[in-house]
């Protein structure tokens, strides 16, 4: 389990490291001084990955006990776990996006 999060990390900071790098055309000789911006940028994007695969699965497990101990709740515990989750991805995302823009400077 913790290779396949680890391949994981190491696919999603890949991808977004060469994303960030493909979008600014800069001369090769400039953006070989700047390497460790494009690595910066690879380890915001797959750390904000990582964080939000373990807290959704936290909050997905968690409300799965929910509604195992609690089945006439269901209902509440679903839509609290949706909120829950899309405040996770949010942050994520924005984590996402604050490793492209730093990449930018």
């Amino acid at each position: 389990m913790k290779i396949a999060h680890l391949a994981l990390a190491t696919l999603v900071g890949t991808v977004c490291a060469t994303a960030a790098q493909a979008a600014d055309p800069v001369a090769p000789a400039a953006s070989a001084a700047n390497w460790g911006v494009g690595i910066g940028a690879g380890l915001a994007c797959g750390l904000a990955a990582i964080g939000a695969g373990f807290g959704i699965g936290r909050i997905g497990g968690s409300a799965v006990e929910s509604i195992a101990r609690q089945p006439e709740m269901a209902g509440r515990i679903f839509i609290n776990m949706l909120l829950t989750a899309a405040f996770v991805e949010g942050v994520a995302l924005f984590a996402v996006v604050a490793g492209f823009l730093n990449f930018g400077k």
